[in-house]
This record gives structure tokens, C-alpha cells and sequence, in this order.
């Protein structure tokens, strides 16, 4: 007899999801001890060739990685803590009494689906509390060759601006009066280059809405002639604040700052692909959790004197590399610009929900 409740036994329920969380949890920590171990190898000679740095600081660099890792692997380690329990579960022939039970496979992975999206919650309130804040502040450091990290002087570098078809680059902008240095103008007309214009120094005019160039040079693409002037004027319309918007890192950046970021570079006219793709994969990264008992499920299912078990552990493992691997190239893709920021964070999502199920049903129901 089928029995067509969604949890058909609640001591069942429990005795999966607490086979799952502990076989995870234990995963996550071996994973993360290796890691974080290999990690303070490499990194450890840099850290104490700084005069100054001492133990203590190689104790603060592994607080500030351990999170990272913990954020990144624990959907991996889901995965594997999921095909143990299910290896285990296989062997014993527990998988067969629930299905002499009247289970469905559907069934079976239901309790371990919703502690996954458990999971996904609490990984997603990990990564804004926490992972933002411990990137941002490794990062720093990490960049400052491990000095102690000075504090902001107000200069954004290497800034891009779209301006109407128009690009502005500018190599430094800031500082008492504001100046933007190194800038190079692209004046195109419907995507057509017809000048490039380079100044050494650029300070805004109160009250004028442009800008004064000076030491400018420019090339006439269309009569492929250059020349010089000391000073002209250019820009109309640009802001400072278009210019002052430094580059946003979506892993270092709560999901409602990111999302307000977003908003002012875009009105700034800077690109903002590589922000929308992070904003998106902070929801769909931390619910790749609620694939992984989907994609192990196939090392469940099965006799286990077929000798095959596994050999759908291997599989179930093989799956969810092919995931993570095609995660990592969607969201460089959006990144890149080359797809749609929505696609790039949850095509893989879908289409590995739609390969799980897909192999769960052709195995078993």
C-alpha cells in the first residue's frame, strides 16, 4: 500500500535528518580544518615577513578565512555528508524496508530537502552577518601585502564611465580640490569611434557643469591626424559622484548595500553586470544546498548486492562537481557580461534540478 503523506512517519523524518546533519556537519569539519590548515601554509611566510606581525596575527588571519570557507564548502559538504548517510542507509537495506513500507523516493528525500532548505537559510544570514565582513577586511589586508591597512584616503582608481555613448576612463580621482587625473575620453556616436581625448589632469568648473582639461592630446580617428592643446574644456555633464563610485564587490557587500549600490552606479551610467549576477547568486548560492540530497539520491537507490553502491556514490558525487563547475563558469559568464545576470545566477540551479529529477525518476520510480 502507497502511503501519500508528504512526512508518512515523524520518527522517520528524524532518525534521516539527523543522520544527514551530523554526517554534513562532520564533513564541513574535517573540510574546513584541512583547509583553513593549507590555507595558514601558504600564507603564513607573508603574514610574518612584515615587521610587526607576530602569531597573534597569523591566529587573526585563519578567524577571517574560516568563515569563507565555511560559507563556500558547506554546500559540498552537504553533498558528500548526504551520499554517506545514504551509502550507510543503501547497505543496510533500510532504503529497501521503506520502500516494502510504501515509500516513494520523493518521500524519502523530503525530510532531508527541507532540513537543506534549513540550511540555505541559515547560510544566507552566516554570509550577510558575517562572510561580507570577514572578506572585506582579509581582502584589505590581503591587498596591502599584510601592513597594517591604512585608512581610505578618499582616492578611487581606474574608474570607467559611460557617458551617453561616450567612454571616460580616469586613472585616479579625488583629493582637496578634486581633481581627476590620467583621464581619456572615447567620443563615439551610435558605438563609432571618431576621437580619443587624453588629458593629464581634469578639475570640475563650479557652476558650468564641465570640466577643464588640461595637457590634452587628441586623435581624430576619422582624419587619423593627433593634436595638442594645454587646456580645453569637455565632459559636460559628468559628476563627481560618477566618478568617486568605487567598484563594488558583491562578497564583500550585504545583500540590501549591494542592492542600493547597484542602484546609484547604474544612475551613474558605470557598469553594474558583475554586481547584478553577485546579487542574484547570494540567494541561489547558499539554496545549492537544497540540490545536493536531490543529486546523492541516485547512491540510495538500488540493491546493495548489486555491488554497484559505489558506483552510485561516484556518480552522486560526480553530479554535484558538475554543478559547482558549472556555477563557477555561469556566474564568470555574467560577470563578463556575456550572459544575463538572472541566467547566470540560476541556470545551473535549474538545470541540475531538472538533471536530478530526472535521474531520480528514470532510477527508481
Amino acid at each position: 500500500m502507497i502511503n501519500l503523506g508528504f512526512f508518512p512517519s515523524r520518527q522517520l523524518a528524524w532518525y534521516m535528518v539527523r543522520l544527514f546533519l551530523t554526517r554534513s556537519f562532520a564533513v564541513m569539519v574535517a573540510l574546513v580544518l584541512i583547509l583553513a590548515t593549507l590555507d595558514l601554509l601558504g600564507e603564513s611566510g607573508k603574514i610574518l615577513a612584515v615587521p610587526g606581525n607576530t602569531d597573534a596575527d597569523l591566529w587573526r588571519y585563519v578567524s577571517y578565512r574560516v568563515p569563507m570557507l565555511i560559507s563556500r564548502f558547506l554546500p559540498f559538504s552537504v553533498l558528500l555528508g548526504t551520499l554517506i548517510a545514504f551509502v550507510g542507509l543503501n547497505q543496510n537495506s533500510e532504503v529497501v524496508a521503506m520502500k516494502a513500507a510504501g515509500l516513494s523516493a520523493h518521500q524519502i528525500l523530503a525530510p532531508l530537502v527541507v532540513a537543506s532548505i534549513g540550511i540555505a537559510g541559515l547560510l544566507f544570514a552566516f554570509n550577510e552577518l558575517v562572510v561580507v565582513n570577514s572578506t572585506r577586511v582579509v581582502t584589505a589586508w590581503s591587498d596591502n601585502d599584510y601592513k597594517p591597512v591604512p585608512q581610505s584616503s578618499g582616492v578611487v582608481s581606474n574608474v570607467w564611465v559611460l557617458d551617453t555613448d561616450d567612454l571616460i576612463r580616469v586613472g585616479a580621482a579625488g583629493g582637496r580640490p578634486f581633481t581627476a587625473e590620467r583621464v581619456t575620453i572615447y567620443d563615439r556616436t551610435g558605438g563609432v569611434l571618431h576621437r580619443v581625448i587624453q588629458a593629464a589632469l581634469a578639475v570640475p568648473r563650479p557652476g558650468k557643469g564641465d570640466w577643464l582639461l588640461h595637457n590634452v592630446s587628441i586623435y581624430n580617428a576619422d582624419m587619423n591626424v593627433v593634436r595638442s592643446f594645454p587646456q580645453m574644456t569637455g565632459m559636460k555633464g559628468v559628476t563627481r559622484d560618477q566618478l568617486t563610485l568605487a567598484k563594488v564587490d558583491p562578497t564583500e557587500l550585504p545583500y540590501w548595500t549591494l542592492k542600493k549600490q547597484i542602484a546609484e552606479l547604474e544612475a551613474a551610467g558605470r557598469p553594474v553586470e558583475e554586481a547584478k549576477a553577485g546579487l542574484a547568486h547570494k540567494i541561489s548560492g547558499p539554496l545549492s544546498t537544497v540540490l545536493m540530497p536531490l543529486l546523492a539520491a541516485i547512491a540510495a537507490f538500488g540493491l546493495a548486492r548489486s555491488g554497484q553502491v559505489l558506483v552510485r556514490a561516484a556518480i552522486g558525487m560526480a553530479l554535484g562537481f558538475a554543478y559547482f563547475m558549472v556555477d563557477n563558469f555561469s556566474l564568470a559568464m555574467g560577470n563578463a557580461g556575456t550572459y544575463p545576470p538572472l541566467v547566470a545566477a540560476w541556470a545551473p540551479f535549474f538545470l541540475f534540478l531538472l538533471i536530478g529529477e530526472t535521474v531520480l525518476i528514470r532510477t527508481e520510480e
